[in-house]
Order: C-alpha cells, then structure tokens, then sequence
C-alpha cells in the first residue's frame, strides 16, 4: 500500500508541470491564481515537495479538474451496491430494497412451462401487495382461485393461506411488496376523477 500511495505522489509533480504547460501558464499566473507561492510551485513540480491537500485543492480548482484525477489517484471502482438475484422454486427473485425490517419490494420472474403445477398453499406473518407486469398470474387465495393479467393488482394478508404460478405455460413478472409483521401502504394522496 505504501509502495502505491509513494508513487501516485511522485506522479504527481510531472503531471502538474504537464497541465501547466499544456494551457501555456506561467508559474508566476498560477502563483496569482492558486495563492501559492511560485517557489513551492516549481518544488512541487519537480518533485522537491510533497503535495499536501492545501495545494492540491487550489491547483485543482485552477486547473478545473477533479482531485483524483489531478493526483492519477487509481480508481476506486463503482461504489454503488446492487441486489443480488436469488432463486426460489425455479422463480428468480431480485430484492429491490435493501433496508432490513419495513416494507420489502421484490421483482419475480416465473418461467414458462409451468402451468401445472399443483399449488401448495402457505401462510406466514405480514400483508402482501402484487402488481403484473407481464404474463398472466395465477394466484390461489385460500378458497379462490384467480388470474391476474397485466397491469392487474392484487394484496391480502398472508395469514390466508396463498400461492403463485403461471396460469398458462408462458413466463410471468411481477412486483411484491410484502411487509413482514403486516405493515401497510400508508395512501397520502388519491385522485378521483368526478
């Protein structure tokens, strides 16, 4: 790490004398312009001198280039997270929340061919909300038996038993929102056309 860290600050002096010279700036006009002095400029630029952050942050900002790329820090990769898929019953599941406890949303993905499947109903803690958005859902519901097409919704409580499958032998994608100890959508706004 040390190895690493040493040379992206011998880098940087070389790089700085570079930008300076490729905008056709003097080392007095940048001595106006950044506030530092021209002598611990031209030490910067040949290596005599560390940088530190209170002169990379002005050269920075007079060269109008990010920090990272002013020093040639290495990248540092892609910092967002993403939900990993997961596979249930043939059905791949991929959470789109990552918060523990609340409201958890989910997109399934049911494949084809498998509309005979005999349905094996369950109960659980918590309330449930599902929205098609593509294919055709069947969803037994204690004693009901329903489709539920595209664009269609459906939401219960869990502790009736229930399951899902393809109502015919084509894929299925839906979204659930399921909240574990029963929570519920909090409606703060509706519109009715009159």
């Amino acid at each position: 790490m040390s190895d690493d860290f040493d040379a992206v600050l011998a880098a940087v002096g070389p790089r700085l004398r570079e930008l300076r010279r490729r905008g056709g700036i003097t080392l007095t006009v940048l001595a106006e312009r950044t506030g530092i002095p021209v002598s611990t400029l031209s030490r910067l630029e040949s290596g005599q001198r560390k940088p530190g952050l209170e002169l990379l942050l002005p050269l920075a900002k007079a060269y109008r280039i990010p920090l990272d790329e002013l020093v040639g820090a290495p990248d540092s990769g892609d910092p967002r997270v993403f939900p990993k898929p997961f596979k249930r019953h043939d059905m791949t599941v991929l959470p789109l929340t990552r918060k523990p406890g609340g409201l958890q949303a989910f997109k399934h993905i049911l494949p084809g061919g498998r509309a005979d499947r005999e349905p094996e109903p369950r109960s659980h803690e918590g309330y449930h909300w599902l929205y098609v958005l593509n294919g055709r859902l069947r969803l037994v519901l204690g004693d009901q038996d329903l489709v539920l097409a595209a664009g269609e919704v459906a939401e219960f409580d869990t502790h009736l038993p229930h399951w899902f499958g393809n109502a015919d032998e084509h894929p299925v994608e839906y979204l659930s929102i399921l909240g574990p100890q029963g929570e519920r959508f909090h409606v703060r706004a509706r519109y009715r056309r009159d």
